[in-house]
């Protein structure tokens, strides 16, 4: 549904994105991840034509964003982090008049307008002027405007901002429905909302691609590189030797407490490509400290995007501040 390749784009000395490529399978909840100012929204504007990328190709459902933009638009509805509502309209004269925009007229277009609105839930405040509905209401209009024509991607950057806890629920419910007839691209920096409802994800720092892939095979490839064991010794001398081990780049004790306790438990955070185990294991055994428990440490979504993120260096020229 969607091809990005080598997609890079400047504003003059910035490099906002940089050799960004990747793809979207149909049907599929695709997340877009990435802390404040790594690039995300650039990313959706040039998916969606809003701006021409410096380098590189972008194409939807087959079709070149830059030489058949029509063709492209035809095929994707867009709900910026910030919809553009006329707040002087009322929600069906506003989907009326976006609806016109995208070339339905007459029948066709009151039809349209009546159905988005059932999809979006907005149909109960159809007559009410934009201006006085509530944020989660407003969302809903731009949700709505963006499935006028059924287009077959649906960009959403940031769709549950500003909304309360309720309205958060709602919304991800309403886009997991969604996705049973569309194509889902989903920007956020909220690592609960990515994990619950898509299926792959993409992690963007410093304009730059950190990771892809699906949460739990981000989680597994991260977390092949920590390695959780308990101990029953010395506190502060094992530590001092499971640190001193080849390979380990980092330990941290589970309580974070120091002290003569009976048992503790340790995260090793090991060098790429390590595995130390069996001196582990012979290491304590020569000291007289039983090994009680050893496991890699499966990371958490929010963990993996930590790591990442912290390790990942500045991108030249300095990200941009969408």
């Amino acid at each position: 549904m969607l091809t990005v390749e080598g997609v890079s784009k400047r504003f003059g000395p910035t490099v906002a994105v940089q050799d960004l490529s990747f793809t979207v399978e149909q049907g599929e909840i695709f997340g877009l991840l990435g802390p404040n100012g790594a690039g995300k929204t650039t990313t959706l504007r040039l998916i969606t034509g809003y701006m021409p990328p410096t380098t590189g190709r972008i194409k939807v459902a087959g079709f070149d964003v830059a030489t058949a933009p029509l063709a492209v638009k035809q095929r994707l509805g867009y709900l910026p982090e910030n919809p553009p509502l006329y707040p002087e309209l009322t929600v069906r004269e506003y989907l009326g008049f976006a609806a016109s925009l995208k070339g339905l007229r007459r029948q066709g277009l009151v039809r349209e307008v009546a159905r988005v609105m059932e999809e979006a839930g907005v149909a109960d405040v159809a007559g009410r002027l934009i201006g006085n509905l509530s944020r989660g209401y407003r969302q809903r209009v731009g949700l709505a405007q963006a499935l006028l024509g059924s287009p077959e991607l649906l960009v959403l950057d940031e769709p549950t901002v500003g909304l309360d806890p309720v309205q958060i629920a709602e919304m991800r419910r309403l886009i997991k429905e969604l996705a049973a007839q569309h194509t889902v691209i989903l920007s956020s920096h909220i690592l609960p909302e990515v994990n619950q409802l898509c299926q792959r994800v993409l992690i963007l720092n410093q304009g730059r691609i950190a990771a892809q892939g699906t949460p739990a095979s981000l989680a597994a490839a991260t977390g092949g590189r920590q390695l959780e064991v308990t101990v029953k010794g010395p506190v502060a001398e094992v530590a001092a030797l499971l640190a001193a081990l080849p390979g380990v780049r980092a330990v941290r004790q589970a309580d974070g407490r120091p002290g003569q306790e009976p048992a503790a438990t340790y995260f090793l955070e090991l060098l790429p490509g390590e595995d130390v185990r069996e001196e582990l294991f012979f290491a304590l055994a020569a000291r007289g400290w039983p090994l009680l428990e050893m496991r890699r440490h499966q990371l958490s979504l929010e963990e993996v995007f930590l790591q990442l993120v912290t390790e990942e260096e500045p991108a030249n020229g300095g990200g941009n501040p969408n």
